[in-house]
């Protein structure tokens, strides 16, 4: 016979070797676990240990009730199968979420646990689906779709796409997948559909509110929210695919230091270094980095320094990592991972020593001289081939835990940087999971192509990782892959990129722009190129003024910014925020994927096509919005046409504030 009882703080049951637990999570939040032929397990993937609350607990003969605030989690057992269906209501009993039910004759099981052979379980759990419901979050997907209902998604990460599982409905509550394994959801119009590829257990967690912003606080308290930003986060970075050498970067910050241009992080790119894994300056190229960094500083610049994870069989740290067991495995064949620039594995980042061994090699190589921003790219790792289920880390199969490897390739730099006593801590990462943002990582958007569907997908992705907590983001301003700097369609582009990334939470100029110019070092070996000149004033000179511009009105900003960078640290509120975000009650706001807010006092409506001189915004009712351009102001409620001549990106400020801004764009 089944039992349905509770224990300790937690309501469970137990039928046919299935053991499933609901316990509070934190206020209007539960925790449900279920797992066969064992106990549930307390991982902590990304959940933080919960703050105490009592659950309120009523057991009857075939069903349940466990209560906690805001939330309701009901059980309803099957008299003939004993099988267990799981319902979640809010505070006024409206119905949030269910598991689809066994579909009568069908005999489909909600958590269907499936063994593999000699292992754990693949793992697929449905949902009941309601149809007109509307769904935002779970990270960065290369698509210009902000409601991810009726999407087909990837529980895994790739280069520019980062697979963080937490979703946001409009009924009222929001879901984390708490499984790093490689899956797939499908949020169907009949069911969603959570997978696994293997995993131990179901782990999820829920939480019930009233607006967005509730459902995000709660979020952030469960799986921590971003550290507080350094000064050097709030305005601009210059970067580019690469500088090659020493004085070809201090030349470029030399020149926008003569041009009175303020920059915040100048970075030093890939294969500064001599081989992959030898976490070091190339002394060909970089003769003095101490030198180097003096002079950065003393106008005023901090220097970012990229580290890749990956570790060439040639590296001077190869044999020392490999013998101390410090590198990913491959499951079969040989321990190779990625083929560029000679044979390379990755640093296992889920091991502790091994986090240790690169903190210490980064520190003596770089932080020891002036450095304290990282640029941690290839963090999702990159693999040539994406076969997950080849490669083993010391949490697991990559097939169970692989997600995670991004969020503690950030914990390695977090950890090592306030160890060496670092207050504030920010590091620029290509991809993120859930809790990664408790690490200080600053997720860019990868290696986009140049042009213009490219640029409406980023807004989507931006506002999408806000919701799934990660408040810090960027992309590369002009994307990443090719552009010509002397073409007129390219600087078009550009000018508008670049306007649109001073509203992001992090604004950098980055790309690989051609021509391209190839490199050997003495020993006459072919280097990694450096690209075309991507500085601001390589766009032509009509358009050099307007990209001053805006990095002297992001300066202006700087202290508003610095507020909303205060409420992602304290409160978990994204940076970059959908219309329904602040005007949640509006309903045209909850579709709305073209404009946003930039904190709670300021409408951006960035210019994504080609050619476009004017947009329609829309101005939430309930406030009075005035337009930064020319001043005037407009009643809320209503859609105005807005002028947008390329130097202009229609932008407005909430009910009168931020005056000073009136008339700087």
């Amino acid at each position: 016979m089944y039992t349905m009882n509770q224990e300790g703080n937690a309501l469970v049951y137990r039928w046919d070797g299935e053991v499933l637990s609901i316990m509070p999570w934190g206020e209007n939040s539960f925790r449900v676990r279920s797992t066969v032929l064992g106990e549930v397990e307390d991982t902590d993937y990304a959940l933080l240990p919960p703050t105490e609350t009592e659950a309120d607990i009523h057991v009857e003969e075939y069903t349940a009730r466990i209560i906690n605030g805001k939330i309701t989690a009901e059980l309803t057992v099957d008299s003939w199968s004993h099988s267990c269906d799981i319902a979640f209501y809010n505070q006024k009993g409206e119905l949030l979420l269910k598991e689809a039910g066994k579909g009568g004759a069908l005999d489909k099981k909600n958590r269907f646990f499936k063994p593999i052979i000699g292992g754990d379980y693949r793992l697929t759990v449905t949902f009941a689906s309601n149809p007109k419901e509307k769904l935002y979050g779970m990270g960065q997907y290369q698509q210009d779709i902000l409601n991810v209902k009726n999407c087909n998604l990837e529980l895994a990460h790739r280069n520019s796409q980062a697979s963080v599982p937490f979703v946001l409905s409009d009924l009222g509550y929001g879901f984390l997948w708490h499984n790093p394994a490689i899956g797939r959801v499908s949020f169907a119009s009949n069911t969603t559909e959570w997978y696994a590829e293997s995993t131990k257990q179901m782990d999820y967690w829920i939480t019930a509110g009233d607006t967005p912003d509730e459902i995000e606080q709660a979020y952030g308290r469960a799986v921590g929210t971003a550290p507080e930003m350094p000064e050097y986060g709030l305005g601009f970075w210059q970067c580019k695919l690469r500088y090659w050498n020493q004085e070809d970067l201090l030349s470029v910050a030399r020149e926008y230091h003569r041009r009175g241009i303020p920059v915040d992080v100048i970075v030093c790119d890939f294969f500064h270094w001599p081989r992959m894994g030898d976490y070091r300056f190339d002394e060909e190229f970089f003769p003095d980095p101490d030198a180097m960094v003096k002079e950065l500083k003393e106008m005023g610049m901090e220097l970012m320094v990229s580290v890749w994870p990956q570790v060439d069989l040639r590296s001077e740290n190869y044999q020392e990592m490999k013998q101390k067991g410090l590198l990913v495995k491959a499951e079969k064949g040989v321990d190779i991972a990625m083929l560029y620039n000679g044979n390379s594995t990755f640093f296992d980042a889920t091991n502790p020593r091994s986090r240790e061994y690169v903190w210490d090699k980064c520190r003596q190589n770089y932080y020891d001289k002036g450095i304290r921003v990282f640029w941690l790219d290839e963090a999702e790792p990159e693999f040539t081939g994406y076969d997950f289920d080849n490669y083993r880390y010391f949490q697991g199969p990559a097939a169970q835990v692989g997600n995670i490897y991004p969020q503690s390739y950030a914990r390695t730099f977090y950890e090592g940087l306030k160890q060496a006593g670092e207050e504030k801590v920010v590091n620029l990462l290509r991809c993120a999971w859930a809790g990664s943002q408790r690490y200080g990582a600053l997720v860019w958007s990868g290696d986009i192509h140049s042009d213009w569907e490219t640029l409406r997908r980023q807004v989507c992705a931006g506002l999408n990782m806000g919701i799934a907590g990660i408040s810090w983001w960027t992309t590369d301003i002009g994307g990443f892959s090719g552009g010509n700097p002397l073409d007129p369609a390219f600087r078009q582009l550009l000018v508008r990129w670049f306007e649109w990334g001073c509203f992001c939470p992090v604004m950098r100029l980055h790309g690989d722009r051609v021509p391209s110019t190839p490199l050997k070092n003495q020993a006459g070996e072919t280097l990694n190129p450096t690209g075309a000149a991507n500085e601001v004033w390589s766009f032509g000179e009509e358009n050099t003024d307007t990209l001053v511009k805006y990095i002297r009105f992001r300066e202006a900003m700087r202290p508003y910014t610095r507020r909303v960078m205060e409420e992602a640290h304290t409160l978990g509120r994204p940076v970059m925020r959908p219309m329904f975000y602040e005007f949640p009650d509006q309903e045209c706001c909850w579709d709305m994927k073209e404009q946003y807010m930039f904190g709670s006092d300021i409408l951006v409506a960035p210019v994504l096509y080609e050619g476009q001189t004017k947009r329609e915004v829309y101005l939430p009712a309930g406030a009075k919005w005035t337009c930064v351009h020319d001043g005037k102001v407009y009643e809320g409620g209503q859609t105005v046409t807005a002028d947008a001549p390329l130097e202009v990106i229609p932008v407005f400020l909430r009910d009168g504030k931020l005056s000073e801004l009136v008339g700087l764009i």
